[in-house]
This record gives structure tokens, sequence and C-alpha cells, in this order.
């Protein structure tokens, strides 16, 4: 059993806690908070040994009323990994206390690079997380766009990737966030940030990304246009899509016109907060002119880095082969949505929705 604890008890923190207990081969040691808000209660409340992560503020869990299993030193003393989901920033401070400690580290996309010895993503670069210290797993959106190119790559080549990016302004909880009323370029300059990080996982790809944050919440659009070194047919990428254990093709006769639909229709088929952990890309857009394939895809941006982390942690720590690793993991969650609507994947049992 590998034993892992979560540093950072927010959007992806408390997902990857919940990720993490649900692995049959995986121990969830606790998780650690800065304050005691909601979600330290929420930790409390789902069974989970809750950690102060800095020792200064003990007093303030006491006066809150929620009982500590220690600090972030005891957590980390007890653990083999830890996940850290602080925010952006934050993980990079944290490196050198978690090498004291002789624990391994998975940090998140928000910080630079550099943080780990490698980026990663199940699908592109399993095997360059073997045995490392330290490892990144890539944002939402390289997430969602490595999980894509890849296939394409694999099977047609990919000449030229170019994506337009409709970032979400904020995640449901973030009141502090904007734009209110406006869509603004994010950032004005080309290509964005998304393009280089997606060659930290796909080196050999050619990929220009340009981003807009609109006054949504719920997840990211992708406008996508790929030139592919061969001229498959629509269908011929339809078919190579849907053999994507987290890529949801979504079927025209379901009748899902954006994120809201998306959203509705995860938490009606059970899925815990609505996630949608696969890229939700809709089949009619396929489409295909010569060497270019254009199609949209949407991104949940607080749950589709959450199986990459659970892969990202025995990858680091055990022997088992990607396909294994991404199998288990997909079980335990219950990755895969269609029904009998989408006949390209067949779904898997959902975990139970929260309360």
């Amino acid at each position: 059993m590998t034993r892992v604890g979560v540093n950072g008890y927010g959007t992806i923190g408390k997902r990857v806690a919940d990720a993490v207990a649900a692995q049959p081969d995986m121990v969830l040691r606790g998780v650690a908070k800065r304050s005691p808000n909601h979600e330290a209660d929420s930790a409390v409340q789902r069974g989970y040994a809750l950690y102060a992560a800095d020792s200064d503020r003990l007093g303030e869990f006491e006066h809150a009323g929620l009982p500590l299993a220690g600090t972030l030193p005891d957590l980390l003393d007890s653990v083999d990994v830890i996940v850290d989901c602080c925010p952006a920033g934050v993980g990079a401070r944290n490196r050198e206390r978690y090498a004291s400690h002789d624990v391994r580290a998975v940090f998140q996309g928000g910080e630079a690079a550099n943080v780990a010895d490698a980026s990663f993503t199940a699908r592109t670069s399993f095997e360059t997380a073997r045995d490392a210290d330290t490892v990144r797993v890539v944002s939402c959106n390289t997430t969602g766009l490595a999980r894509l190119l890849a296939p394409l790559d694999e099977a047609y080549g990919v000449e030229k990737a170019r994506v337009t990016l409709v970032r979400r302004g904020g995640d449901p909880a973030q009141t502090d966030r904007g734009p209110i009323n406006d869509i603004v370029p994010d950032p004005a300059t080309v290509p964005s940030h998304h393009g280089p990080d997606v060659r930290t996982v796909l080196p050999e790809v050619d990929i220009d990304t340009a981003a807009l944050k609109a006054p949504v919440t719920a997840m990211h659009t992708h406008s996508v246009n790929v030139s592919l070194g061969a001229a498959p047919t629509a269908d011929e990428v339809r078919e190579l899509l849907a053999r994507e254990s987290r890529l949801f093709l979504i079927p025209e006769v379901a009748g899902i016109d954006g994120a809201g639909k998306l959203k509705e229709y995860a938490l009606d088929c059970g899925r815990p907060r609505g996630d949608l952990w696969e890229n939700c890309l809709w089949a009619e857009s396929i489409s295909v002119s010569g060497t270019d394939l254009y199609l949209f895809q949407n991104v949940h941006q607080e749950a589709d880095v959450v199986p990459e982390n659970i892969d990202a942690i025995r990858a680091m720590t055990t022997d088992i082969p990607v396909d294994e690793s991404v199998t288990r993991t997909n079980e335990a969650l219950g990755v895969g949505l269609g029904g009998r609507l989408g006949e390209e994947l067949t779904p898997n049992g959902p975990v139970t929705a929260d309360d």
C-alpha cells in the first residue's frame, strides 16, 4: 500500500484526497489545511485525518472545534508521497520542506515546470515519472490537449496544432475572480503559456495557443485545428478518439449543447460534485478538410487532472505498467461516460455522489 498525504484541501486537493481514498492500493493518511474553514470541516466529516499546515495557527483550529491529528511535518513523517495542492507558487516554496522529510512529491500545473523532475500526463509521459522524487501534473488545459493530441500524433502525425482556449473566469466558489461582464485576452500576447506547457509532455508536437477569459465558471472550451500528416475521414477520427478511455465523445442525439448540460449530465449520472474527469468532445464538431482537422472540446478545470495525480503516484512508487495503472484508476473512480447514448465508451459504475 502506498501511503499518501494531501497538502491543500481546496478545489483540487479535496478531489485528489477522495480519489486516493478510492484506490485499493493506496491509503490516505491525512490532509493538511492552512485555515479551519468549511473545507477543513468537510474533511473531518469524511473521516480524513486533519493536519494544520502552519503550526502557528493551531489555536484557530482549536477555536473552531476541529480536531487535529498534528501538523504538516507529522503528516510528512507518515507518508511515502505528498500531493501538493496548494495555490500556485506555494508548492515551489514547499519543495525543500518535502525533501527534508525524504518524501516524494506531486505538484500541480500552477507551478512552473522546473518545480519537478518531470511533467506528467498518464497518456504521454508515464515512464518519465518512474521512480522520480518530484513530478508536476500539468494544468487542466494542458492535460486536456495532451490527451487529444497524443493519439492523433501516433495515428496520423501532427504537423501543426492551433488552439483557441476560452477559459472560465473562475471556479464556482471563487467569488473574488472575474471578469464579471467582459471577455478579455488572457494573455493578450500570442502564444499563451499553454502551448509551451503542452511541449513539456509532448515535446515533438508543434502547437500554438491563444487564450481568452470569459465570465463563466463551469468549464474551459477549446476550439482546435490540427494539420495532420495524413488525411483521415471524420468518422475515422471519431473511431480513434472514442477508443481513448479519458475522452468522451458527446453524441448529437444527447442534446448536450454546452457546459451547463454537461455538468447536469454528470450530476444525473451520480458523479461526485458533477465532476467530469474526461475531455468532452462534441462528436458532430469533428470535421476534416484535406489534412486539417477541426473540433470543439470542453475541459472541466476542477476535475480532469485528478486521475492523472493518481497515475503519477503509481509511476513514482511502483513498477505497474501504464495501462494497468490507468485501468485501476478509471475503475476505482468510475471514469467513462456514455450510457446508451454514447456507443463510443462503456461506462464504469459511478462512485457515490457527495451529500
